[in-house]
């Protein structure tokens, strides 16, 4: 129907006569001239109709935006003075002579342009409308190219392919599962995989050596700007590599994404232990595009009057940091300040001391801030130790460590975006030597990452300071955000059972729950290890898309609901009595 996509017209096509297909984008009249802006997938062109070729005239007086049309005609160099630099087909039009209706349109609900400003609910409901507009749809092709530069770069490093089930067997990987029930099988379910981790595994233990595969997981959790109950991601798996091969491997498939859309090049990632990222930013994934570092006073203020700093700095499990804003006495009101205060509250902090640096030559007297008699000893160390300067403040956190990581690191990110102190566009890194454990309730262990995550000593040193050992997992960070992790793999069955036991799961529970993972390694199961991508979080930030629901075809809301096709619904009772299922219904209390 069609003889060329509307993007393509340039000015090689001048007197060609070309025949397109779309949807009209924008109608215009001028004083007897009628204007068609045409779109499809690649594009726009402007097609003119005017009264010499009646039939198409009166019938392009009829359309109106949104409608289904075919449009022959010939291309034309637009007239001097109305060419558009900023669209791919700006220098041409078509002058059109046959124009033929497909299809009408209702009034779609928002407009389809670029300048839309419309609720995400109303666009979620019409997400099909929404796909439309160009700035969206170009969403979608930047993810199919992505797609496609990560299979030839897998495919040329020797990766197989292998999809793995979606009807699995629930396992503990960190949230909840969606659950199927089964109408073979009275009373049991099947669940949805958050990962394809036991598979995939199991696959390196039948020799597949090197797997991958862009897959759905699915995790009935909370959800934020970055999660969605059903997400993509890049799934990497490989047999006798250690962890260095497997970071360069990942790394280098990375840089040649960055370079293949964007052009830019990345160069080699840092790598950075947990342990200096929670020391000097807060935070496992660090924004190092960011110029500011939280600096430890504990040894500074453990005698000091101020409770506040004195009992958190004589805590083994407590801290007090300090993050220091450059100019920000200059750059912040009192009110900003006080809005901070109530900002770092959401992490659990009590509130914000602070210190402004007004005149360092006068000593305390140079120092404006609440706190500084409380201090009044040991506050000239403690701007000696953050290298303070005239016109700065100085932000502190006091309490458990957790609770001052989550509110200097969330503030430091806040101050970053506020007061637009990024020093440069990209920023990636490998954080490595994660705890291979963190306390959860009651003085019991759970695993940082996952029970299958290779430790970095022995059984035995494993078995004597389980709190103390590291694990061989690696995350990869970009600007502040997790773009994947994995690890080394346990491939021995003592190591397994040892983790098992400091989790807290006996054998009777390991069978149950691992049976078929603990039988295959006793099977000759090789030295092995892998990680995973987050696609979707890749594509927001190639596109800098503010969520990843602009970069799913057809996204959940953040109550993981579908408001297009009004998922999830109730289903009829035959159905239900088919799996044995009977529906409780909540009380008001509940």
């Amino acid at each position: 129907m069609r003889s060329h996509y509307c993007g393509e017209l340039n000015t090689s096509f001048i007197d060609q006569e070309v025949t397109l297909c779309g949807w009209v984008h924008r109608r215009r009249d001028h004083g007897g001239v009628i204007f068609l802006d045409l779109r499809d997938r690649n594009g726009i062109a402007q097609v003119v109709f005017d009264p010499d070729t009646q039939d198409a005239f009166n019938l392009a007086d009829k359309v109106r935006n949104e409608y289904v049309i075919q449009v022959t005609g010939r291309v034309r160099h637009r007239p001097e003075g109305t060419v558009n630099s900023e669209m791919k087909t700006g220098e041409v039009e078509v002058l059109g002579s046959a124009l033929e209706i497909l299809n009408t349109a209702a009034t779609p609900p928002f407009q389809l342009d670029e300048h839309v400003q419309v609720g995400e609910d109303i666009r979620l409901k019409y997400r099909y409308l929404d796909l439309r507009r160009p700035e969206m749809f170009e969403k979608l092709q930047v993810r199919a190219k992505l797609t496609s530069i990560i299979r030839q770069y897998l495919e040329s490093n020797d990766f197989m392919d292998i999809e793995t089930p979606i009807l699995t067997r629930a396992t503990p990987e960190g949230a909840r599962d969606y659950l199927v029930p089964s109408r073979t099988h009275s009373g049991e379910f099947f669940a949805l995989p958050q990962s394809p981790q036991l598979f995939k595994q199991l696959l390196m233990m039948a020799g597949v050596d090197r797997y991958y595969q862009i897959a759905k997981c699915f995790r009935d959790e909370d959800l934020r700007a970055d999660r969605q109950p059903e997400f993509t991601q890049v799934d990497i798996e490989t047999s006798f590599m250690d962890e260095y091969a497997i970071m360069g491997m990942a790394e280098g498939l990375v840089r040649q994404v960055f370079d293949d859309l964007l052009g830019v090049q990345l160069g080699e990632f840092p790598r950075m232990t947990y342990r200096e990222a929670m020391q000097r930013f807060g935070s496992d994934k660090p924004d190092l595009r960011i110029p500011l570092e939280l600096v430890d006073i504990d040894h500074l203020v453990k005698d000091a009057e101020f409770k506040v700093f004195k009992g958190p700095a004589n805590d083994s499990k407590g801290r007090v940091a300090a993050l220091r804003l450059p100019n920000g006495a200059n750059l912040l009101t009192r009110k900003q300040i006080d809005d901070y205060g109530k900002f770092v509250g959401i992490y659990g902090a009590k509130g914000l001391a602070w210190i402004k640096v007004n005149d360092l030559s006068q000593g305390v007297e140079g120092l404006q801030s609440p706190i500084v008699k409380h201090i009044e000893s040991q506050v000239m160390a403690v701007m000696e130790a953050v290298g303070a300067e005239n016109g700065d403040i100085i932000f502190f956190g006091a309490d458990r460590a957790r609770v001052v990581n989550e509110a200097l690191g969330a503030l430091r990110i806040k101050l970053g975006e506020d007061l637009h102190l990024y020093k440069n566009e990209w920023a990636p890194l490998w954080v490595v030597d994660f705890p291979m454990f963190e306390d959860a309730s009651e003085g019991n262990l759970t695993p940082l990452h996952h029970p299958f995550t290779a430790p970095a000593c022995s059984v035995e040193a494993l078995k004597q300071n389980p709190e103390e050992a590291l694990s061989r997992a690696y995350d990869m960070v970009l600007n502040g955000c997790e773009l994947g992790g994995g690890s080394i793999r346990i491939h021995q069955q003592d190591m397994q059972q040892v983790v098992f036991n400091i989790l807290g799961i006996d054998e009777v529970e390991a069978e149950e729950k691992f049976g078929f993972l603990l039988s295959a390694l006793k099977y000759g199961c090789p030295p092995h290890g892998g990680l995973a991508f987050g696609l979707d979080r890749l594509v927001m930030l190639l596109t800098g898309a503010s969520s990843i629901r602009e970069v799913i075809a057809f996204p959940k809301t953040q109550r993981a609901a579908c408001l297009l096709t009004d998922a999830p619904g109730e289903v009829d009772n035959k159905q239900l009595r088919e799996l044995n299922i009977r529906l409780r219904k909540p009380n008001a209390a509940e």
